[in-house]
C-alpha cells in the first residue's frame, strides 16, 4: 500500500497524542520553541555536518518518494521478459532492436541492448550487476541521512533536557516556577527521542525496503534478460523468474507466462 509510511507515522503520533490528552494534559504542554530549535536546529546540524550538503538536498525528493513509492510489480515484469524470450526465439535476437528503444524502464533497456549488440553473456552479467551494484551505494547514501539523524535526535533531546534543568537549579528561590520549568525542560528529550522513533527512523527503514524491493526488481530482470539471450524455452524463462515473485502473487503472471509459450503469434508487452 503506497501511503503506508505517511498511515504508520500519523497513527504513531495519533496514539501518542490520544495517551497525553487520556492523562489529562493539553497539547499546548507539548508547543516549547526552545526545545523545538535545539531539536531541529541541532540535529540538522550535526546530520549536515555529518553527510554533507548534496546529501541534505536530497531529503525533500526521498520524503516524496517513501511517502509516495513507484509501483513494483515482479509479475508484469516476467511477462514482459517472458515475452521478449517467446519473440527472440520465433524471429532471432535482433528482432528485439526494436523494442529495446520502446523500454521505459533504463536498466532493462540497457541489458536488452547490450543483448542485441551481440555482447559476450559474462560482460552482460557485469555491466547489469556493476548497475545494481551502484544502486545500492546510492540508496544507502540516501538513507544515511534519516539513519544520523535517529540516532543524533535523542542526544540532542538529553542536552535540551540538561539544560533545561540548569536553569531550573538556578530559580530554586522561586518554587513557584519550579514544575513548568522542569516539564518544560524534559519536552527535549520527548521531542528528541519521539521525532527520532516516529519519523526518522522509519523513514530510513522504509528506504532500505524500497531498495531491496527494487534490488530484488533489477536482479530478477539481469536474469531473464540473460536468458532470453541463451535462447531458453519461454516456459523455462517463465518458470525461472516465478521464483522471485513471493508465493500469493504468482498465479496471475504465471497463467500470463503460460498463454504466451501456448499462443506464439501473441507477443507479450
Amino acid at each position: 500500500m503506497k501511503p503506508a509510511t505517511a498511515i504508520g507515522i500519523g497513527v504513531a503520533a495519533g496514539g501518542i497524542m490520544m495517551s497525553a490528552l487520556m492523562g489529562g494534559t493539553s497539547p499546548a504542554a507539548f508547543i516549547d520553541i526552545p526545545a523545538l530549535l535545539i531539536i531541529i536546529g541541532g540535529t540538522g546540524g550535526v546530520t549536515l555536518a555529518s553527510v554533507g550538503m548534496p546529501a541534505m538536498k536530497r531529503i525533500p525528493a526521498l520524503y516524496k518518494l517513501v511517502f509516495g513509492p513507484p509501483e513494483i510489480d515482479l509479475n508484469a515484469r516476467v511477462q514482459q521478459l517472458v515475452g521478449f524470450a517467446e519473440q527472440a526465439r520465433r524471429e532471432g535476437l535482433l528482432a528485439l532492436d526494436s523494442k529495446a528503444s520502446e523500454i521505459e524502464d533504463d536498466f532493462t533497456r540497457k541489458g536488452l541492448q547490450l543483448v542485441v549488440d551481440g555482447s559476450d553473456p559474462e560482460l552482460v552479467r557485469d555491466v547489469l550487476e556493476a548497475e545494481i551494484d551502484g544502486m545500492i551505494a546510492r540508496h544507502h547514501e540516501g538513507a544515511m541521512p534519516f539513519e544520523k539523524a535517529g540516532g543524533f535526535a535523542p542526544t540532542m533531546g538529553i542536552i535540551g533536557t540538561v539544560m533545561g534543568l540548569v536553569h531550573v537549579l538556578q530559580n530554586l528561590a522561586a518554587p513557584a516556577t519550579l514544575g513548568p520549568s522542569i516539564s518544560s525542560a524534559f519536552i527535549a528529550t520527548l521531542m528528541g527521542v519521539g521525532s527520532a522513533n516516529v519519523i526518522y527512523l522509519p523513514v530510513a527503514n522504509r528506504l532500505k525496503a524500497l531498495s531491496a524491493a527494487e534490488v530484488e526488481l533489477r536482479t530478477l530482470t539481469l536474469e531473464g534478460i540473460l536468458s532470453v539471450q541463451a535462447g531458453d524455452n519461454p516456459r523455462v524463462v517463465a518458470e525461472k523468474l516465478g521464483s522471485f515473485v513471493p508465493p500469493s502473487e504468482r498465479g496471475s503472471g504465471e497463467d500470463e507466462a503460460g498463454k504466451v509459450t501456448q499462443m506464439p503469434q501473441q507477443e507479450a508487452a
